[in-house]
């Protein structure tokens, strides 16, 4: 067997992580179906939802102004670094009056040293009926440089709002059910169409709050030093819709 502790080098390049909030799943169709967002029952059975709220990094910087190319991060449980935007990075998106995206918007490709990283903070992911995925721990120092900082980083998850999704329905043409706040899907239900309905989350709340509290005690010992990005990510980009074109 190959082990990372016989190999030289093994790095972790992650293109799409931190997404900057994201949109909550349903599934109205009288069927159940398996997705990345997890298993979803038929009939607005539940609701999943990815995103720690109030914790995830981006939530707190939602223009980018402290976090860029460069940026010194917490990934896996070691050191890492902000690489590039992630893909369908799309900085964009509407937004409400404090800033916050109602949908998936920012995204950031992040690198580390896969040998230092701990099983506390990666893991590996089976989404049933659906296919593999990676749980990966990040977590972003935000330095507090005016008062705008300061009422972005004091956002509470009753001010932060997500759509839900009927996964049902193609991607690009899926409805949103409702609007609702983390502070509700974390409460374990939500009313959906006239009843309430259980939610889950897939980010862990636990393995959030021990990152955050990790990083603030190496910050506090000397041990991750605070850094400027050496360039900032886009603000303005959107992707683009790749069309599937028919042939013979």
């Amino acid at each position: 067997y190959i082990s990372k502790e016989i190999i030289n080098e093994a790095y972790l390049f992650n293109p799409r992580n931190a997404y900057q909030n994201y949109g909550a799943a349903a599934n109205r169709s009288d069927r159940t179906i398996h997705t990345y967002m997890g298993t979803l029952l038929p009939n607005c059975g539940n609701v999943n939802y990815s995103t720690s709220g109030a914790l995830s990094p981006l939530i707190n910087d939602p223009y980018l102004r402290t976090i860029g190319i460069g940026t010194r991060i917490f990934l896996g449980g070691t050191q890492g670094y902000v690489a590039w935007h992630g893909t369908q990075h799309n900085p964009s998106r509407p937004r409400g009056e404090n800033g916050l995206p109602f949908q998936n918007a920012a995204s950031l490709a992040l690198i580390g040293d896969l040998k230092q990283m701990s099983t506390q903070f990666i893991r590996a992911a089976v989404m049933e009926g659906y296919g593999v995925s990676m749980f990966v721990g990040v977590g972003i120092p935000i330095p507090i440089l005016d008062e705008e900082m300061v009422r972005y980083a004091a956002v509470c998850n009753r001010d932060i709002y997500t759509n839900i999704y009927d996964y049902s329905v193609p991607s690009r043409s899926r409805p949103v059910l409702a609007k609702v706040s983390y502070e509700t899907l974390q409460s374990g239900t939500v009313v959906l169409e006239g009843r309430k309905v259980p939610t889950a989350p897939l980010s862990s709340m636990k393995t959030a709050r021990a990152i955050a509290s990790t990083l603030k005690q190496w910050i506090a010992d000397g041990q991750f030093l605070l850094s400027e990005p050496v360039a900032p990510l886009p603000t303005t980009a959107s992707p683009q819709n790749l069309e599937i074109v028919g042939g013979a």
